[in-house]
């Protein structure tokens, strides 16, 4: 089997998903593949955007639109490349996550998918689906699910 050439991982900043960054990074960086990095978010409502400003002033910025997932991102590019990634590009996908990460693993044309377990165990989870298993089934590239809780 060749080795993996794009590895997309998906984070939303917590310790959960920077522990699957990790083992994705060793992944990309064991194969000389390109890591890419996903966060998903929604975009600020006017309302959310007015009531931040108002409380927050000109510091609003950093908690509303895509400004907490880019800092998500430079934290998790950080984490990447101390864990090995050496090729390590990132994205902000407005959106679901299991959409924007499927989303990214097609438009990126990535050979492997890697996200952490948080959810999957869960009754909600089970239930009403979790970003594991979502991916798991819809992704259409391997699938690693790194046990993270």
């Amino acid at each position: 089997m060749a080795a993996y050439r794009t590895v997309v991982v998906g984070t939303d900043g917590s310790d959960s998903s920077f522990a699957a960054v990790d083992r994705a990074a060793g992944v990309a960086g064991d194969s000389g593949a390109t890591l890419v990095i996903v966060c998903a978010y929604y975009p600020a409502n006017k309302g959310d955007v007015e009531k931040a400003q108002d409380v927050l002033g000109d510091e609003a910025y950093q908690v509303v639109g895509s400004a907490p997932a880019e800092d998500t991102l430079l934290s998790a590019r950080d984490r990447a490349a101390k864990a090995g990634a050496k090729n390590i590009e990132t994205a902000a996908v407005v959106g679901d996550p299991v959409d924007a990460l499927r989303k990214v693993v097609a438009d990126r044309s990535a050979d492997l998918l890697v996200v952490g377990n948080r959810g999957l165990n869960t009754l909600a989870g089970r239930i009403l689906g979790s970003v594991p298993s979502e991916v798991a089934r819809k992704s259409g590239v391997d699938v690693l699910i790194v046990h993270t809780t």
